[in-house]
């Protein structure tokens, strides 16, 4: 089976002490229900776990979570992991409250985009088939 054909693998998680899951877990389902292979961490991870676990799970994605307003520490960490383990590759995309200067501020990171509450569920569905697609092709490319 091609690498294009394979399920996409995204880890989701809560970062830092925000205890708030209900959004979190109602994404991962209909990740789950679109057809994709979702490893959910759970709470109170540090960006350290979620890396380990995208290097560990063969992830194409990572979605973070945040309601606590720390999101302009943790997206920057997490990629920061992500790239120590040679994971620039996968992408980082998350939901949470963000000012939209914020939501500029971590996209010329590298952020992948972010969803606000109230994001219509397939509009996250399509984002990450799509981005994840047009980086899988990247690669292919790259490796040729």
């Amino acid at each position: 089976m091609a690498e294009r054909d394979t399920p996409i693998r995204i880890v989701v998680a809560k970062v830092g002490l925000d205890g708030h899951d209900r959004g979190i877990r109602v994404v991962a389902k209909a990740l789950q229900d679109a057809g994709m292979e979702v490893i959910y961490l759970g709470l109170r991870q540090t960006p350290e776990m979620v890396a380990e676990a995208a290097l560990q799970e063969d992830a194409d994605a990572v979605g973070v979570s945040i309601l606590s307003a720390a999101h302009m520490t943790i997206f920057p960490r997490v990629l920061e992991e992500l790239s120590a383990r040679d994971l620039g590759h996968v992408l980082l995309t998350g939901g949470g409250i963000f000012p939209e200067e914020d939501i500029t501020e971590l996209r010329s990171m590298g952020v992948g985009e972010l969803f606000e509450p109230g994001a219509p569920m397939e509009q996250f569905v399509t984002y990450i088939r799509e981005e994840v697609a047009r980086r899988r092709a990247a690669r292919v490319g790259a490796d040729r």
